[in-house]
């Protein structure tokens, strides 16, 4: 039973904009952190943004500051990425995830235990 759904991805220029979205209806109405990961091809998922349900806290990954922005509708039930100013290096599959249960964010993907099936971001030059 797929629990959380992404949807947003696509292709874009260098420089544009996509802005991805994951219905999580379990998961928004207790305090937890909510995670965006990704994976380009032949490389290892690494953690991109994070945010505490509860209190908005974020967090971020060096390589997106300043362009990405994490954000949640608790009353949607839904985790967003707004991704701007895009460059190649930000092609991959990208993955909404959800952890535990009042355990804080961290980039430790094991802490996280419900996982999306993915939307693919593609940016070409």
């Amino acid at each position: 039973q797929v629990q959380l759904v992404e949807s947003g991805g696509g292709s874009v220029e260098a420089g544009g904009s996509l802005k991805l979205s994951c219905a999580a209806p379990r998961y928004m109405d207790s305090d937890r952190c909510m995670g965006w990961f990704r994976q380009a091809p032949g490389k290892e998922r690494e953690g991109v943004a994070t945010i505490w349900t509860g209190g908005g806290s974020t967090s971020y990954a060096d390589s997106v500051k300043g362009r990405f922005t994490i954000s949640r509708d608790n009353t949607k039930n839904t985790l967003y990425l707004q991704m701007n100013s895009l460059k190649p290096e930000d092609t991959a599959m990208y993955y909404c995830a959800a952890g535990r249960v009042w355990v804080g964010c961290t980039w430790d993907q094991s802490e996280y235990n419900y996982w999306g099936q993915g939307t693919q971001v593609t940016v070409s030059s």
